[in-house]
């Protein structure tokens, strides 16, 4: 048995062009590439300026030692270039002569980036609010002077009607 096809019904891809070419659609769109472009900013600023401010912050309450200010889960993986091996940070703070530890190969919490993803957070959270409450302002401000602008109107319609 063959159906036939309801002609008011547009089907999916006709459903889903009839959506994204809705105003708000687009409008939303551009919202969420200006948004990604401007997080891009802001995490640049806190990664590249505010980072290594807050290291520094951290390093001198951790007695000028930045390693303390992270702490490493298990051991460490140390090198000096030709042989590696894992150490106990907790237990041996001092590393043997010539070897640094490798941080991409060790589990560890970096504090400084932590509290960088917060202060990157509350930047965008402060500045999306900063610009609400502009646009409330101006639609406030737009509304009130139409308000004022009908009362002028109606006025002037009121003495018109008395002068005849």
């Amino acid at each position: 048995m063959c159906r036939k096809k309801d002609p008011n019904k547009k089907g999916f891809f006709g459903e889903f062009k009839e959506f994204i070419t809705r105003g708000n659609v687009l409008d939303m769109a551009v919202g969420v590439i200006i948004g990604g472009a401007f997080t891009a900013i802001v995490t640049a600023l806190t990664s590249g300026i505010l980072q290594p401010i807050i290291n520094f912050i951290i390093a001198k309450i951790a007695n000028g030692n930045l390693e303390s200010a992270r702490t490493v889960l298990g051991e460490a993986v140390i090198s000096n270039g030709t042989t590696t091996m894992l150490w106990d940070l907790n237990a041996y703070h001092v590393l043997p002569d010539g070897y640094a530890v490798d941080w991409a190969s060790t589990i560890y919490i970096d504090w400084g980036s932590f509290i960088s993803a917060v202060i990157n957070f509350l930047l965008v959270a402060l500045i999306l609010f900063i610009i609400i409450k502009t646009i409330n302002n101006v639609h406030k401000a737009g509304q009130e002077a139409k308000a004022k602008l009908e009362e002028k109107v109606e006025g002037k319609q009121e003495e018109k009607k008395e002068e005849k």
